[in-house]
């Protein structure tokens, strides 16, 4: 849940409470002195509506998945206050009618002012509920974002391993590409070396039939 947003509802829930003890005091009063504690009780409905019209705006520009709940608290904060005004009016018009402010005081005052307590509670109940499913969801997202992070630096690090690989790969192609070049060196160094051996074996076998010759000439003539 947004921040401002709670933070005007605490501002509504005092509101409301507060307007209600006044409406209570109020319907035992008289003249002047009712004029003027309804006075001050519609300044702080009006104060209270305002509060619910932040809240009705901060609602809205929430995500979604938090939007549907706050809206349905809303509603409720809407109905709380609506029977306040309603207790207020009340209160106002039986001014000239004492009579009927008694009877408001005695029946109907009771009866909206019980029903008003009731809905705060259910509504403390209900944002008590709410607070704490919104901490669940945000340890949830806490949770799915470290486990992101996670995979992520996994992925990194496979990545870097797969990178490490293909260049263990390409040294060791390097290394047999090499290793082919100096067999085909070392294969031609070994064909001149037998090359050169019957070289070597044909220059002596020519010179010792030279050899054989010029002593036989020379022990024949």
């Amino acid at each position: 849940m947004g921040e401002v947003f709670e933070g005007y509802e605490r501002q509504y829930c005092e509101a409301s409470a507060f307007l209600t003890r006044k409406c209570t005091a109020a319907a035992a009063l008289q003249g002047d002195k009712l004029k003027q504690k309804a006075a001050e009780i519609k300044s702080g409905i009006d104060g209270a509506e305002a509060l619910i019209k932040k809240m009705d705006l901060e609602a809205r520009n929430l995500q979604p998945s938090m939007r549907a709940g706050l809206l349905a608290k809303l509603r409720e904060y809407k109905s709380d206050l609506n029977n306040l005004k309603g207790a207020l009016k009340r209160i106002t018009t039986g001014n000239a009618q004492q009579g009927a402010r008694e009877e408001l005081l005695e029946s109907g005052m009771a009866d909206t002012l019980g029903v008003s307590a009731d809905q705060r509670s259910r509504l403390l109940r209900t944002t008590e509920r709410q607070n704490q499913t919104t901490d669940r969801l945000r340890d949830s997202h806490r949770t799915m974002l470290e486990t992101e992070d996670l995979g992520v630096s996994i992925l990194h690090d496979l990545h870097q391993q797969r990178q490490s690989l293909l260049h263990a790969h390409d040294t060791l192609h390097s290394v047999d590409d090499n290793i082919g070049k100096s067999r085909r060196i070392i294969g031609g160094m070994v064909r001149r070396m037998d090359r050169n051996k019957w070289i070597i074996g044909l220059i002596i076998a020519l010179l010792l039939l030279a050899i054989l010759v010029t002593l036989y000439f020379k022990f024949v003539y």
